[in-house]
This record gives structure tokens, sequence and C-alpha cells, in this order.
């Protein structure tokens, strides 16, 4: 059965994992779930907080992006670009895992923050809290001075090879430039040339591109 992926284009946990699997090159059907369903009896029985997006491999439900992108990897470990190292190799987990962690507390909570001033609360007709807005681009910027000193001796978050860590980025990443900074490419020239690097990648930009909904094959 191909993977069933239940999302929205719009959202950048579903971008996520679409790009992982674009990545590895798995096929999958993408399921546009309209904002509306979300809270629905029919869905939280999937999702319990309402939330998208999640994997449904034959039955087995799995949400969280994060989860779901390294269940991705782990069900199709030689297909496509190995995006986890081995657990055998223990010093290559650790810093995978250290990437992983930087990027959930030193990039996503202050992405996020200015990405929904900046970007999300517009498509609600919301104001933008400019203050706010200025606070997390301000503290991002600073979180980022770490990531030019890491870039400059290695080519990606964990080593020299592409990861998970690396790709849990580009949604929000993308979404900074439609928030009105620039701060990818103009923070240092470490973290532009990543930045350059992973937001290139042809499974991203298919991504960036997908149609709403239908089945991904390669």
């Amino acid at each position: 059965m191909v993977l069933k992926l239940y999302g929205n284009p719009q959202s950048t946990c579903t971008k996520r994992v679409a790009a992982v699997l674009h990545e590895k090159k798995i096929p999958h059907e993408l399921v546009t779930v309209d904002w509306s369903k979300i809270k629905e009896p029919e869905f939280v029985e999937k999702q319990p907080f309402g939330q998208v997006p999640y994997l449904d491999d034959d039955g087995f439900i799995v949400f969280e992006s994060r989860a779901i992108c390294r269940y991705i990897q782990a069900k199709f470990p030689d297909q496509g670009p190995k995006l986890v190292p081995s657990a055998s190799d223990l010093k290559a987990t650790a810093l995978f895992e250290q990437a992983a962690s930087v990027e959930a507390a030193n990039f996503d909570q202050f992405a996020a923050k200015a990405c929904f001033e900046g970007v999300i609360k517009g498509w609600y007709g919301a104001p933008k809290d400019q203050a706010t807005f200025d606070q997390n681009i301000s503290t991002l910027s600073g979180r980022l001075d770490g990531y030019e000193r890491i870039l400059s001796k290695q080519k990606y978050l964990a080593g020299d090879e592409l990861t998970l860590a690396d790709i849990f980025h580009l949604p929000y990443g993308e979404m900074l430039f439609q928030a009105g900074s620039d701060l990818l490419t103009s923070k240092g020239p470490n973290v532009a040339r990543w930045w350059k690097d992973i937001s290139s990648r042809p499974a991203w930009q298919a991504v960036k591109g997908a149609a709403p909904t239908g089945n991904v094959t390669f």
C-alpha cells in the first residue's frame, strides 16, 4: 500500500514530511485535509491534537512531523540518501541527535513565532505584532551565530552528510523570507552557503511547487 500523508499544503509540518518523502523518492499520496475538519471526531481519532499531518502506513498511524520523518527513514533505510546515521555508529548518532536538538531549541521556536506574526496571521486577516516579530528575529539572529560557527567547520549541521536535522529547517526557513527576513542569506557566509545548498535541492523544490493532492511516484 502506498503511504498516505494527511496534511495541508500550507502546513509547514506537512511540507517537512513531504520533503523527506521526495528526498528519498518514496511513492506516496498527499491527502489534503481542510483546516475546518481537523477538530472533527473522525480526524482527532487519528491525530488526537487536531493537527496536521499524520501518516497512514496501511493502517498504522504516526503523527508529529519529526517522528514521521524518522519513521520513514527507519522503514526505508536503503532507499535514497541515508538521512540518519546507523545506530551502531555511536558518535555519528550523537552528532545527529545534537543537530536535531539544535533545530528544535535554537531555530524552530523563534522562526515559527516570527512566521506566525509575519505570514500566518495575514492568512486570517489578523494584524501583525511588529514587536513580537522583531524580538523573535533578533533572538534567532543570535542563535544563528552558533550555526555560523558550526558550519564553518563542516558542510551540514551533523557533519559532512545531509541529515533530517538539515531538512527540518526548510519549511520555516522558506517562510522567513515571506515574512520579510533575509537572515538565512545575510547572517554569515557559512549559513548562507548551507541554506542555498539545502533549499535548492530538487526534493524541496518539488515540495514547494507540489499540487495540493494526488499520488507522487518516482
